[in-house]
């Protein structure tokens, strides 16, 4: 294997006790995550760069996506940046769409304070960025339902701030498609249906390797 998420492995790995890699299974087939540590050193997380995934292995999990996205019945599909938009032009496609709108960290002239919300990330809790939509794409999303498209959902932060930021759009959210969700959740804290390809851990350090937290 070139490295991860570059192709599918042929055995998982084994834990409880996880050396550098977690496994999820895509149908029949092994997807090795790499393990990450936080800053704070005891804890990690099985990441998911989907920008320097395989095409093989983008193409596997936004068939996956689509499927779980056929069933919110959506009229459009709505792209977080960076990584979601990796997945939200494919699902489009596969839905029968003629476009999806994608959201955006770079502010161009001619956006609006109103239509832009903070957010942050668990890889980058110091790095919050603004969100915004281009004023130009309302007329495309307004009094319809939109499905939200992003690559992981984790502390469910980001997706609290897309929710804040439609909520100024005059749409309806039916819900977000996910490949990965991370840790454990509670999904009556979701701010909408939230629904995901595989799930993966946190995890903890000790003497022989990483855990999983239950």
């Amino acid at each position: 294997m070139e490295g991860f998420w570059q192709d599918f492995s042929t055995a998982p790995a084994v834990g409880p006790a996880y050396g550098d890699r977690y496994s999820v299974m895509l149908g029949e087939r092994v997807l090795d995550l790499p393990i990450r540590p936080l800053p704070q050193e005891d804890k990690a997380v099985a990441s998911l760069i989907a920008n320097q995934a395989s095409f093989a292995v983008i193409d596997q999990l936004t068939e996956a996506m689509a499927d779980l996205a056929a069933g919110f019945q959506p009229d459009v599909v709505v792209g977080l940046p960076t990584l979601g938009l990796t997945f939200a032009p494919g699902i489009a496609r596969a839905l029968g769409h003629p476009n999806y709108v994608p959201l955006g960290y770079s502010r161009k002239f001619w956006y609006r304070d109103d239509l832009s919300v903070p957010i942050s990330s668990i890889t980058s809790p110091d790095a919050e960025k603004q969100l915004f939509i281009d004023p130009l794409i309302l007329p495309r999303i307004a009094g319809r339902r939109v499905l939200v498209v992003d690559d992981v959902a984790s502390t469910g932060r980001s997706l609290l701030a897309v929710a804040k930021l439609l909520a100024a759009c005059d749409v309806t959210v039916a819900g977000a498609v996910v490949a990965m969700r991370q840790g454990a959740h509670d999904p009556a804290a979701d701010p909408f249906p939230i629904a995901h390809v595989f799930t993966t851990p946190r995890f903890t350090r000790r003497a022989d390797g990483w855990w999983p937290e239950r």
